[in-house]
């Protein structure tokens, strides 16, 4: 008896020492198919991986329409009569350039109204229009509408293809395959300058270099058919079953109560009401919308397309032909845009931010040493040739890629179709005028103090990024959401919640829910 009596002591004593079970997790019972945790495992990236490769093809469209009359140019010059204009050379290159500025103002709206899969269609509809119509020019008026058309649908296109790989992407590979968009550009603008290789040697090939460009544009409109709908998008209009059936196709059945429990953890109410610009411009967003628009503005006042238009000339004077310097260009932008595809799930958003813009600044002084007078013969064209590859090795590491890829994450859902058309717009108006001003200023100024000036633009990147970014990497958007919500109004300091606490806090509210609908209280 006295033996049962301490035996009964000791069990209670260690019932009152040991902690209370836990209560079961959120993915436990019904929510886990093979005794495999969800939110432990990773769904397959091959679910997801045709879906991107589709929504790519837009970048692809992008970086071939940018090349496609750099070749051709002369010959379509002679054959619609405005050779040696060079107002009108011009115009046939920045046309498209204001046609975009025209498509990212209503991106957003586009995104939005009809989805992002409709948004894809619908920007392919003017590139195959706008493609034919130049194709098929007889006059210089004919080609410019075809390059407007072509550039309203190139302004749409790449918005809504950050937008969509952000949100169709699982976390652990999102920056992966945000990488694949510049990537797909670089194959564009290389496969445009291949195309345009025999403009040379057969009479009215430029024609063919501008119906090619219809063929991708028309299997964007017709893949898209196929392609899953934003989860995200379609919560927000209160489809949550449709919501549930894309996400199976996007991540599996097993992961698909998981993901719905993440978007749960925002207010779907408050994603409904209408967004209105003074929220965008001055409201409570106006921060992360003036970090992205400044990021977008840096990363083209670091002077990447001032040196994609004086690379030529750089390896002319060096003895390298135009064709290929092209290559070497090209394979730098490629090379480096396929190992910041590896690194970006790795090293984080912010690291390659960090090192692409100071790689940027020392590649431009190695420009001004090879441009001063205190360096000359061949380590001047050394130093102007190395670090012209140098620079757009760096850039397609981090700055390319990342801007695109990043922004849409830390843009609370609400605003973000809206917020990405914003930026993007800052993006191409910059862009419009680095190439008006470029070689003005290099008479005027020379190339030694300007690429000066480029340095120091990247250096303030740098400070810019450091101060100002957060690291994404590996974290859900609900995630990346809650901890950007404002604590106080300090504008440039960034105070957010520690990810352990987010996680903690989720892990409780999931815990909660879960004894809830079992009809259980937890305390």
């Amino acid at each position: 008896m006295l033996t049962a009596d301490l035996a009964g002591l000791v069990v209670a004593a260690t019932s009152a020492a040991s902690p209370p079970p836990s209560p079961p997790s959120l993915t436990e019972g019904p929510l886990v198919q093979n005794d495999q945790d969800p939110e432990a495992s990773n769904p397959s990236w091959r679910l997801s991986f045709p879906h991107i490769l589709v929504a790519t093809i837009t970048s692809f469209l992008f970086g071939y329409h940018i090349g496609v009359v750099n070749e051709p140019l002369e010959s379509i010059s002679l054959d619609l009569g405005f050779n040696g204009n060079t107002l009108a050379e011009g115009l046939v290159v920045s046309t498209c350039l204001g046609g975009a500025l025209i498509g990212s103002l209503f991106s957003g709206w586009i995104a939005d109204g009809f989805g992002r899969r409709r948004a894809f269609q619908l920007c392919a509809l003017p590139m195959v229009i706008g493609a034919s119509v130049s194709a098929t020019a007889t006059t210089l008026a004919g080609m410019l509408f075809g390059r407007l058309l072509v550039g309203i649908g190139l302004g749409v296109g790449p918005p809504v293809a950050s937008l969509y790989v952000t949100e169709v992407s699982p976390a652990f590979i999102r920056g992966t395959y945000g990488s694949c968009i510049q990537i797909a550009n670089c194959i564009g603008l290389m496969g445009a300058l291949f195309i345009g290789i025999p403009v040379g040697e057969i009479a009215g090939w430029w024609r063919i270099c501008f119906w090619v460009s219809a063929i991708p544009a028309g299997i964007l409109a017709l893949a898209m058919g196929f392609c899953a709908e934003s989860p995200h998008w379609l919560y927000k209009q209160g489809r949550s079953t449709e919501a549930e059936i894309e996400f199976e196709k996007l991540l599996g059945g097993a992961h698909v109560k998981f993901a719905m429990h993440e978007l749960s953890k925002l207010d779907r109410g408050d994603d409904t009401d209408t967004v209105k610009l003074s929220e965008l411009f001055y409201g409570r967003h106006f921060r992360v919308v003036f970090i992205g628009s400044t990021l977008f503005a840096l990363q083209q006042l670091s002077g990447i397309n001032a040196v994609f238009y004086f690379s030529s000339t750089v390896f002319k004077s060096a003895g390298v032909p135009s064709d290929l310097a092209n290559v070497f260009v090209g394979l730098a932008n490629l090379s480096a845009s396929v190992a910041a595809m590896v690194l970006m799930d790795k090293l984080g958003r912010k690291v390659l931010l960090l090192g692409s813009f100071f790689g940027m600044a020392v590649s431009m002084g190695f420009q001004v040493a090879g441009a001063s007078s205190y360096v000359s013969g061949s380590g001047a064209l050394y130093l102007s040739v190395g670090g012209m590859l140098m620079f757009v090795f760096t850039f397609a590491l981090g700055a390319g890629p990342v801007p695109g890829l990043l922004l849409p994450e830390i843009f609370p859902s609400r605003i973000r179709a809206k917020a990405m058309a914003i930026c993007m717009s800052v993006h191409w108006v910059i862009n419009f005028f680095v190439g008006l001003l470029f070689l003005p200023l290099l008479e005027q100024l020379g190339p030694q103090l300007l690429y000066t000036i480029f340095a120091t633009f990247c250096m303030i990147a740098v400070a810019f990024v450091k101060r100002n970014v957060m690291e994404t990497k590996g974290k859900s958007l609900q995630e990346i959401e809650i901890a950007l919500l404002p604590k106080n109004r300090d504008f440039f300091s960034f105070e957010y919640v520690p990810w352990r606490i987010i996680h903690r806090g989720n892990e409780v509210c999931g815990k909660r829910s879960y004894a809830a609908s079992q009809g259980k209280k937890l305390a």
